[in-house]
């Protein structure tokens, strides 16, 4: 799963690395994004503009918004077989802007887990593939809100996870942002692990484990050793 990230690429060069599409004026920093969160996505609508979306896809249908809590994920194996995400994935799909997420590798004995930060290498900014929707809430306003879909893991994250989030290539945007194009036959081509060799990950303090921290320290490279106590994860 891809249950945090990160953001914190300056506006100018997101505008580079996304060329095309229309930037908020501004774009705040973040080093911790957690689930419920507001978060930057550009919608097949075709208009490429970046907006926000709460995070955890709260389908049309719902009766309870509460459903967002578990929907923070879509496995892409299933998504045309899940009632939650088998219309989304065929008319709603979003690129999730990012540069950089966790994931918590277990230890060996299975008693800790420590939080590893990933990136593409250079750390320069991605796109996840992602899912939304739109809900109308009992006062008539409209709460938009998305998904992020995952996939098998390459080989630097299987050491970490069993799960990883979809990572689009550039040269994926257009048919992943083409509202004409809904066959899962064409789209499912675009769900596979992004290429191992072209990331990095490194170990990080626990201060990421708060959605509280947002704060540089959460990506920030620490030294571990053999007796390194989690709690006491210190900064190189």
């Amino acid at each position: 799963m891809c249950g945090r990230f990160s953001l914190h690429t300056p506006i100018a060069d997101l505008q580079l690395a996304f060329k095309g599409f229309v930037f908020p004026d501004e774009v705040e920093a973040h080093y911790n994004i957690a689930p419920s969160l507001q978060i930057l996505h550009v919608a097949n609508d075709g208009e490429r503009t970046v907006g926000s979306a709460k995070w955890g896809l709260v389908p049309f249908w719902a009766k309870d918004p509460k459903i967002g809590n578990r929907m923070i994920n879509a496995r892409g194996e299933t998504l045309t077989s899940k009632p939650a995400f088998r219309d989304a994935y065929r008319n709603k799909r979003c690129l999730i802007i990012a540069d950089g997420f966790y994931e918590w590798k277990q230890s060996g004995d299975g008693k800790t887990k420590t939080p590893m930060y990933i990136t593409l290498t250079g750390g320069r900014p991605f796109a996840f593939a992602g899912l939304y929707d739109t809900w109308k809430q009992e006062d008539g306003e409209h709460l938009k809100t998305c998904t992020i879909i995952t996939t098998e893991p390459n080989e630097l994250i299987a050491d970490i996870h069993n799960r990883m989030p979809v990572i689009l290539p550039e040269q994926a945007y257009d048919l992943w942002l083409d509202h004409d194009t809904t066959e899962a036959e064409i789209l499912n081509g675009l769900l596979v692990p992004y290429p191992a060799d072209e990331m990095t990950a490194h170990p990080v303090a626990n201060t990421v484990n708060s959605p509280r921290n947002d704060v540089a320290n959460c990506i920030e490279p620490v030294t571990i050793t053999p007796s390194t106590d989690p709690e006491q994860l210190s900064l190189l």
